[in-house]
């Protein structure tokens, strides 16, 4: 059963403290990036009813929402999640290449996580660095003016990352 610790039901607290009384379905994009955070990075049935169960509203509205934003994973993604952007200034400056590339190098398509469930692969609206392009999100940080050789050493990078932390 999904249920928040003690330390998480304390933050799902302060977040719905900051809206007004019978309106904390405004607390719901936050208390989805907690679930998120708290139940292995994505957002099971299990995990948005009970977001929905907590907040008093139903399923459906919180359904509605997880699908909508994609800073929401309905399945389970891998340690690092290749974000790329793919609107027209990315894709101008060669977005679908370094997809393409990342494709190649990992062995897997956009919404898919290497076997060894290191990598995720996906595809995204505007990040709001154009200027950049083309750019993906990994994690909190954006790596910009991507090329192959800097894809290849961001793959190096998170790869000796996740041995170090093994």
């Amino acid at each position: 059963m999904v249920k928040f610790n003690e330390t998480q039901q304390a933050e799902f607290n302060r977040l719905v403290a900051r809206y007004p009384e019978g309106k904390q379905k405004s607390a719901l994009l936050p208390v989805l990036h907690l679930a998120q955070d708290s139940f292995g990075g994505w957002l099971s049935n299990e995990t948005m009813d009970y977001v929905a169960e907590l907040l008093n509203i139903t399923p459906i509205e919180v359904y509605e929402v997880a699908t909508f934003y994609s800073m929401y994973n309905l399945k389970p993604v891998g340690k690092y999640m290749f974000e790329v952007c793919q609107t027209g200034p990315c894709m101008l400056r060669g977005s679908d290449d370094i997809v393409a590339y990342i494709k190649e190098k990992l062995g897997i398509k956009p919404g898919e996580t290497t076997a060894d469930g290191l990598f995720t692969l996906k595809t995204v609206e505007c990040l709001g660095a154009c200027g950049y392009a083309p750019m993906m999100q990994l994690g909190k940080h954006y790596r910009e003016h991507l090329t192959k050789d800097k894809v290849d050493s961001i793959i190096d990078e998170c790869r000796k990352n996740a041995a170090a932390n093994n």
